[in-house]
């Protein structure tokens, strides 16, 4: 029974210091003394609610230069989904509705600032029943039988 003394310890795991531990100042500099690899990178942006920042590109971008610049909806479009809506009795909140966006959308379509995108024409050509897009710009639509 000389054998089981209560004071000895067998420590089976031993654990490594944590996130924290492991990033602190102390532990870098001991770990550069050391003569180990040390690799730091500061995160862009951390800790910030910063979703819109304006990146090189796209204030390139906005600049727009001769050989830079963003394609834009025709005015004519814009007339006619304005004519469309109107025909129909229809606000720009009242299409934009019908079509899952935000009013604005309609309003920078109509206006002519908006970039065009082929998923948000054929929505709005539904719903007015014109074509927007191609070379018979406002002309109705015409209804594609659905075949099975």
């Amino acid at each position: 029974m000389a054998e089981s003394d209560w004071d000895t310890v067998t420590v089976l795991r031993k654990k490594g210091p944590t996130a924290a531990q492991a990033k602190s100042k102390q532990a870098i500099t001991a770990a550069q003394r050391r003569g180990e690899d040390v690799e730091t990178t500061k995160k862009w942006s951390a800790g910030q609610n910063k979703q819109h920042l304006v990146t090189k590109n796209t204030a390139k971008l906005d600049r727009e230069t001769e050989e830079l610049h963003h394609e834009r909806v025709p005015l004519e479009v814009g007339k006619v989904i304005q004519q469309g809506r109107q025909e129909k009795g229809m606000t720009q909140k009242d299409l934009a509705t019908k079509i899952n966006e935000k009013p604005q959308v309609i309003a920078d379509y109509e206006s002519g600032k908006a970039i065009p995108s082929n998923q948000v024409m054929g929505k709005i050509e539904r719903v007015l029943g014109r074509k927007l897009r191609g070379k018979d710009i406002g002309q109705p639509l015409e209804a594609k039988p659905k075949t099975k």
